[in-house]
C-alpha cells in the first residue's frame, strides 16, 4: 500500500531550522535586524529563489542573490533536523511492505538537499516536489506524480499523511486518498475532516502499521 507523507512540518522541524538559518546567514553578512526580520516573514511557509532576488532589490544589497539562495540551501539543509524514532518508524513501514513517498510544496533543490541530509532519501521510493512541475499541492496531479514515482498510481489508493488542513488533507482528498492530519494548524471551515488526526507523524504511522498493505 502507499503512503505519501508531506515534508516540512509533517517529517522534520522546518520552523527551527528556518530560524537558526536565517539568523547564521544575516550573521555572516552582517545584515541588521531588519533583514534577518523581512527575511522570517518571506520565507515563513516557503522558500524560493526569487525571495532573495527581492531581497536584492528591496535592501539594494552588493550580495548576489544566486549565490545567496545556495548558501541559503547550504545552510537550511545542515540546519534541518529528523527525530530517530521518525526514522526508525518509517523504516518500519519499509519492511512491512509499504511504498513510501514525498509530496511537498517548495523548489526542487533545497527540498531535494533537506532529504538527503536527514537521510530520507534513503526511505522513500519516489519524491514529488512543487517545483518540478511548477504546480503545488492541492493539486492531485502532485500526488498522481508522486504516485508514479513510488512505481504506483493513485487508482490504487493509499494515504496521504501532513500538517496542512488544505494542501495534504483537501488535497490528499481530492486525489482519492486516504488522509492523517498532524494538528497545530488552524482547520478551515468548510473542509471535509481528515480519516484521523493525531499529535505527532509517529502515531500516524503506528495507524498505518495496523492497515494490511494491499
Amino acid at each position: 500500500m502507499l503512503a505519501l507523507f508531506d515534508l516540512d512540518g509533517t517529517l522534520v522541524d522546518r520552523q527551527t531550522a528556518l530560524i537558526d538559518t536565517v539568523t547564521a546567514l544575516c550573521r555572516a553578512h552582517a545584515f541588521g535586524q531588519g533583514v534577518e526580520r523581512w527575511l522570517l516573514a518571506e520565507l515563513a511557509d516557503r522558500a524560493y529563489p526569487s525571495n532573495f532576488t527581492r531581497l536584492h532589490t528591496t535592501f539594494d544589497l552588493d550580495e548576489d542573490p544566486k549565490r545567496l539562495w545556495q548558501e541559503y540551501v547550504a545552510r537550511m539543509a545542515a540546519a534541518v533536523a529528523i527525530r530517530p524514532e521518525v526514522l526508525e518508524e518509517l523504516a518500519r513501514l519499509r519492511a512491512a511492505a509499504w511504498t513510501i513517498g514525498i509530496v511537498t510544496n517548495g523548489a526542487s533543490d533545497i527540498q531535494r538537499a533537506k532529504l538527503t541530509a536527514t537521510g530520507l532519501i534513503d526511505l522513500v521510493d519516489g519524491v514529488a516536489v512543487s517545483g518540478d512541475l511548477e504546480i503545488r499541492k492541492p493539486d492531485p496531479r502532485l500526488f498522481e506524480l508522486a504516485a508514479v514515482r513510488c512505481g504506483s498510481t493513485l487508482a490504487q489508493g493509499g494515504w496521504m499523511i501532513g500538517d496542512n488542513p488544505a494542501g495534504d488533507i483537501g488535497g490528499g482528498h481530492q486525489a482519492g486518498l486516504h488522509t492523517i492530519w498532524l494538528r497545530g494548524r488552524p482547520w478551515p471551515d468548510g473542509l471535509a475532516p481528515a480519516h484521523h488526526t493525531v499529535d505527532d507523524v509517529t502515531e500516524a504511522i503506528a495507524i498505518l502499521l495496523n492497515e494490511t498493505p494491499e
